[in-house]
């Protein structure tokens, strides 16, 4: 009940099952990711599952209106009641997908998998309440980075149920099977945290496991690797994951998952030979998170196990209007698409909007057709950067004949193309972060 530290000593542990975690403050940790490794093996119903799960049960147990529209980049939240919420409660701020949201954003027709649902943007902390103002108020620790309308049915909602302070470091994980069985199964992830809070992984390294077929493939990973979900302050930090099996159509082959969740921050890690590497997905609200220093290299989208099309395949933005995120001072060898992907995924259409790459390197294709403004501040040399509007369809090869620059004008914001040696400050985040820790 309060948690506690699993320890694995030197060695190697084979897992036939799965592992869950239900519980805060659960630490998983070894001496080290090649001194203490664990794999897995069970591979047969595992479509959609994870091989270690953090799992927590976030409810709402109050649902306050807005009594004004909210606009971007604030931290007072004006409530039809402030009653319900005291200091230190986690909140979400959220709305309908009406008609009216998915029409503003030319969408219609393509938005449809959460047409009329609620969705979650903004995860955060109530840090004052206002009860007395007319109307009163509730302060959140983040601001807001997008407008959040009445019209839509906008809420402020009390949850309760995230688990906290869980974390893995210093192990070796994999999760690679007969490469037949890998493909038999889609979206299984080495590790999962659904509705996590202040959680963490640092110094964690995907390895090939004992025992597989010499396929003539370093199999690491069945098709996924880290999914973070519904959650919010986590640090994702010096991990390496590489060498998916399966990197084929339905969801496979992403090594870093964030989907619906904010204030996330990845650095100083590698992503190798997967499909997307990096990738935002599956619904709105991924908003303010960070990949600082990653490197993202041997994308490929495989379209059976033979073989087949092989195109590079980018990280990516990869559905549903991810908002003011940073991508910063990172090797993008493979590339970074930012575009609207239309009726792909199941109707991803625009899937970024207000987001930053900055001191972006490597030599791969960083492709930003942003809804509204996107930002491109200092490339290197051997970059190529594609953010043009054009009127004729085709021309984006993984894309067929998709018209990602439909609907996204004006033409994303550029500055320093090819001269990210001379941008100053070299990293935003870290800039920033000194600013507010107050060391200038």
């Amino acid at each position: 009940l309060g948690g506690g530290v699993v320890y694995f000593p030197e060695g190697i542990y084979r897992v036939d099952d799965v592992l869950r975690v239900e519980g805060s403050s659960v630490v998983l940790r070894g001496q080290g990711p090649q001194r203490s490794q664990v794999y897995f093996t069970r591979h047969q119903e595992m479509s959609y599952s994870g091989h270690i799960t953090f799992t927590g049960a976030p409810q709402v147990i109050d649902e306050v209106p807005l009594a004004q529209d909210v606009e971007a980049r604030s931290q007072w939240i004006a409530v039809d009641d402030a009653g319900p919420f005291e200091v230190g409660d986690d909140v979400e701020l959220g709305w309908i997908i009406s008609d009216e949201f998915v029409a503003d954003h030319q969408m219609t027709g393509i938005w449809q998998a959460f047409n009329g649902q609620w969705q979650t943007f903004f995860r955060r902390t109530v840090v004052d309440v206002d009860a007395d103002s007319s109307p009163p108020r509730v302060r959140v620790d983040v601001p807001t980075r997008y407008e959040a309308r009445r019209r839509d049915q906008a809420a402020l909602r009390k949850v309760s149920g995230m688990l906290s302070e869980v974390g893995v470091e210093a192990l070796g994980l994999a999760n690679a099977v007969d490469p037949d069985a890998a493909w038999e199964q889609s979206q299984v992830h080495l590790i999962e945290f659904h509705g996590v809070k202040d959680g963490w992984m640092r110094q964690v390294e995907s390895f090939r496991p004992p025992g597989l077929s010499d396929d003539g493939q370093e199999g690491h990973l069945q098709s996924s690797g880290i999914l973070i979900a519904d959650g919010k302050r986590f640090t994702l930090a010096d991990l390496v994951l590489e060498n998916a099996q399966h990197r084929g159509p339905g969801g496979n082959g992403y090594l870093f998952e964030i989907r619906r969740s904010n204030e996330i921050l990845i650095r100083d890690s590698l992503g190798r030979n997967g499909r997307h590497n990096f990738t935002q997905n599956w619904g709105f609200g991924t908003t303010g998170c960070v990949w600082l220093r990653v490197t993202s290299e041997g994308g490929r989208a495989y379209s059976s196990q033979s073989g087949g099309f092989r195109p590079v395949a980018h990280s990516d933005f990869h559905h549903s209007l991810a908002t003011a995120n940073l991508i910063d001072a990172s090797v993008l060898n493979d590339g970074w698409s930012a575009v609207n992907r239309q009726s792909m995924s199941g109707g991803a259409g625009h899937t970024a909007t207000e987001n930053v790459f900055w001191n972006s390197g490597g030599d791969g294709l960083l492709r930003s057709l942003q809804f509204g403004w996107g930002y491109i501040i200092g490339t290197g040399k051997d970059l190529t950067v594609e953010t043009e509007i054009r009127d004729e369809w085709g021309g984006f090869e993984e894309l067929g004949d998709l018209a990602a620059w439909e609907h996204t004008a004006p033409r994303d914001y550029m500055e320093g193309l090819g001269k990210a040696e001379t941008l100053r400050p070299q990293s935003l985040y870290e800039s920033q972060r000194r600013r507010r820790l107050g060391h200038q």
